[in-house]
């Protein structure tokens, strides 16, 4: 499935010194290992020379500024064997495969925005293959699942591909809305009319995957839209989720003054009221270039993509 969001292009340069990005997870108060994990990582133009007559100094600096980001968290399924295991593999193999995709990024263009969208699918769908391929011959088809949650910013656009119950927000302009999809049984119900939120809220059913990788089934939910300067992107495990409301996250995201400093106080909120999952959280931040940000206390979430609410 693929929504595209609205939004207005800016071609408006992104340097360094405008993104604020930190990244951290804990095993929480109750699980004995943490079975999440996350990656950030910078995209750069490379030119590799293996040969030249000319001096070192020349060509020393063939690495790009970054001109992209790749935020990924993913969270091993519990209660099966090794759910570290197929997190970890999940996030190696999908930047692998992103890594092969820098010649199409090189080239992009708006007419192959879906293309480029669709090409960050299926290194999920790969991901998927390979997960599936291992749990059949180390543990007979059983185990070997895992959340996966993955933003691509290649400025000015914004590119989101999930599959599982992990989840991506958006702070813009005051407003906070869920972008990802829970992809969990009492979703499906909710979403087909047979619970009210209410019942979805409270449902058993909100915690079972109806899609996961490296599970019997893996779905995809895309999205794209366009990136703009003062949006805040935070991507979280539901040992967030589970402890801490969406107000305030909002809250917490308003009045920020680093992704790190966002990362701890939201970490620690989660600890402190039982940890009773891992908890993983991404903030990612393209500053503004007016300083300070909108003080509305608003919540919502995009018409497509419904929350469960924790």
């Amino acid at each position: 499935m693929t929504a595209r969001l609205p939004g207005q292009r800016s071609s408006a340069p992104v340097l360094p010194p405008d993104v604020d990005l930190f990244g951290l997870t804990h095993q929480g108060r109750v699980r004995r290992h943490n079975e999440d994990h996350f990656l950030i990582a910078s995209l750069h133009k490379l030119l590799q020379v293996q040969q030249t007559s000319l001096p070192k100094e020349d060509y020393v600096q063939l690495v790009s500024e970054s001109s992209g980001y790749l935020f990924l968290v993913a969270d091993g399924v519990g209660g099966i064997p090794d759910g570290h295991i197929a997190s970890e593999t999940a996030l190696r193999t999908i930047a692998d495969y992103v890594t092969n995709l820098m010649d199409l990024y090189r080239r992009l263009d708006p007419a192959r925005d879906l293309e480029f969208l669709e090409e960050l699918a299926e290194s999920v769908r790969n991901s998927h293959r390979i997960l599936r391929e291992r749990s059949q011959r180390e543990h007979g088809g059983n185990g070997l699942a895992t959340t996966l949650t993955m933003v691509a910013v290649l400025w000015p656009r914004a590119y989101l591909v999930q599959v599982g119950d992990s989840r991506c927000y958006r702070l813009r302009d005051g407003q906070l809305e869920q972008l990802s999809r829970d992809q969990t049984v009492a979703q499906a119900l909710l979403d087909a009319g047979a619970l009210t939120p209410e019942e979805a809220g409270r449902s058993p059913l909100r915690g079972v995957l109806a899609s996961a990788v490296g599970g019997p089934d893996a779905s995809p939910y895309t999205a794209s839209d366009d990136a703009k300067r003062g949006d805040v992107m935070m991507l979280c495990t539901d040992g967030l989720t589970k402890h801490v409301t969406v107000r305030e996250i909002a809250a917490e995201l308003k009045h920020m003054v680093s992704a790190e400093l966002s990362c701890r106080r939201l970490v620690d909120l989660a600890l402190e009221r039982g940890g009773s999952d891992n908890v993983t959280v991404i903030v990612g931040r393209l500053r503004p270039k007016e300083t300070g940000m909108p003080a509305s206390d608003g919540v919502s979430e995009t018409a497509g993509a419904p929350p469960v609410a924790p």
